[in-house]
């Protein structure tokens, strides 16, 4: 046993195991976050329960959103009547009921013995609209146009009214946009060279496109007025529900297994391709993600050439002195720095002292409302490349390092310069570690929210940094980022139990973003490694 002991084979099997009690760890986690997240959008069962609450019977219609086992005791400390519960746990069911416009909470409470009875609600339908969330209930009848039409026609309208909703947002977000563009570009020439004739001209013409719009839009929403759906809800009373807020209906206990599925997946792609609602908790994170994944490769542009500039000059041409030593020290310890502390930093430097100065030389005419003086996704890529910046360098100059001298010296000595050296030999050998640092820097930055709340995110983005008007890559916008969306939804949400499986989904979603990034830098890590090993030997 000793000598097992000295061969050093425990240590071994006490790392692996380490290892791989993480890395299960780790899948366990994120199968959990997927299972939570995921299982939000698969079409639960609706049930009707009958139940009798102080005396007071009702009907209740909704889906469970969770069971749990509690103690009678705990349900007694907390005011709940407990004489007629037998035993000392009881389960309680949390039921999610919508029709959040008529009733007060769209989620209630109940303990197992107020349950007289449970059965699957036939014929239920869900239907999924723009505000109050979902609504329960049994459809009647399609009003289309004033006039009552069976049921079988409301398909066609609700298409009908996706592809008007569609053209309304074309136009808002192209025809309106490009005419409050102009106009503003109108404002700025008459703030430069005083009211001309023809701005004035400009001007009119602009009001009378903006009309015409208007009106276009005007009409587009009185094809839906008198478009609607009769419902009766869990109490028997007859809603009418207007066919424009509506956006999709299902009925998830007539559906078979291959019909789930495809629901599921169809939600999924929505949760990914629209815009949030309701305060964040209904709707989709496409602005999010795109807000995301456009903030980290903008500061991968940026944080890359900085870090390997810095390797190489620390490495390549300064000396060993005290002072270089100094730099090191430094560039590590910046790698411990608090992540809110740049945030301060980035709000004061950036946004305070750099933009306000760039409005004042360039955007003099738009003040005081401020252009690049106010938080933004270009503060905010800079700011994140000063945070990462020490991962880059040092990755890079170990690198760097592993290089041998006598590549260098022999490339020399063939009658390269130092800067020829270090262009065609030393960066390609040192590339893939180049890309390690930037790994890490995309994974570090991608899930950092505490700075980016001072310089740039904000809760609800109206517009995205890229559009169709010039010059087409707004870096002064603000943005919506993946983390700051998981803080407001589960900290910031007025409906929290609605809003909890969103948290799970976005945190998925945010894994999976981050996980892509990483895995189309490694993949580039490894073609460049691959090309440059002839280098080595």
């Amino acid at each position: 046993m000793g000598n097992w002991f000295k061969s050093g084979s425990p240590w071994i099997w006490l790392t692996a195991g380490a290892v791989s009690l993480s890395l299960v760890a780790v899948l366990g986690l994120l199968l959990l976050i997927g299972w939570k997240g995921l299982s939000y959008f698969w079409p639960a069962p609706v049930y009707q329960f009958d139940v009798d609450i102080n005396g007071h019977k009702q009907v209740i219609i909704g889906e469970v959103y969770e069971t749990k086992s509690v103690s009678v005791r705990q349900l007694a400390e907390a005011g709940v009547d407990v004489s007629a519960i037998e035993g000392e746990r009881v389960f309680r069911y949390l039921i999610k009921t919508g029709n959040r416009e008529r009733v007060e909470l769209d989620f209630i409470t109940l303990l197992e013995t107020q349950i007289n009875s449970r059965a699957l609600a036939d014929d239920i339908a869900v239907i999924d609209r723009i505000k109050n969330g979902k609504f329960y209930g049994y459809p009647i009848s399609f009003i289309d146009d004033g006039e009552s039409k069976p049921i079988e026609g409301l398909a066609q309208g609700l298409l009908a009214a996706e592809q008007v909703r569609d053209e309304i947002k074309v136009l808002q977000k192209t025809d309106i946009a490009a005419i409050n563009h102009q106009l503003e570009l109108l404002r700025q020439q008459e703030r430069r060279h005083g009211k001309q004739p023809e701005f004035t001209l400009q001007r009119q013409q602009l009001d009378q496109r903006y009309a015409a719009v208007e009106q276009r839009l005007l009409d587009l929403r009185l094809r839906l007025e008198n478009d609607a759906l009769l419902v009766r809800d869990m109490v028997g009373t007859t809603v009418k529900l207007p066919i424009e807020q509506m956006l999709d209906i299902w009925y998830p206990n007539n559906l078979t297994t291959l019909e789930k599925v495809a629901h599921w997946g169809s939600q999924i792609g929505k949760f990914v391709s629209e815009d949030p609602r309701e305060a964040n908790t209904e709707g989709g994170v496409f602005p999010a993600i795109f807000g995301t994944v456009f903030m980290v490769l903008l500061m991968s542009v940026i944080v890359t050439p900085l870090g390997v500039m810095a390797a190489i000059y620390l490495h390549e041409y300064a000396g060993k002195n005290p002072f270089t030593k100094l730099i090191r020290v430094a560039v590590i310890n910046l790698a411990g720095v608090p992540s809110i502390v740049y945030g301060v930093f980035g709000l004061g430097f950036f946004v305070y002292m750099v933009g306000g100065t760039i409005d004042d030389v360039f955007f003099s005419d738009q003040l005081p409302a401020p252009t690049f003086g106010t938080p933004g996704i270009l503060w905010s890529a800079l700011t994140l490349a000063i945070l990462t910046l020490p991962v880059v360098i040092v990755s890079t100059e170990e690198g760097l390092a592993r290089i041998p001298n006598s590549v260098r010296h022999g490339s020399l000595a063939l009658g390269a310069t130092q800067a020829e050296t270090l262009w065609r030999i030393v960066l390609p050998m040192a590339s893939p570690a180049i890309m390690t640092g930037l790994i890490l820097a995309v994974a570090r930055a991608a899930g950092e929210v505490a700075p980016l709340m001072l310089v740039g995110v904000v809760k609800m983005a109206p517009t995205l940094p890229v559009d169709d008007q010039f010059p087409y890559l707004h870096l002064d916008r603000k943005f919506m980022h993946l983390g700051y969306h998981i803080y407001d939804v589960g900290f910031q949400s007025p409906n929290v139990e609605a809003a909890r499986p969103l948290v799970y989904a976005t945190s998925f979603l945010l894994v999976t973003v981050i996980v892509g990034l990483n895995l189309t830098a490694i993949g580039i890590r490894n073609h460049l490694r691959e090309k440059f090993r002839s280098l080595e030997q």
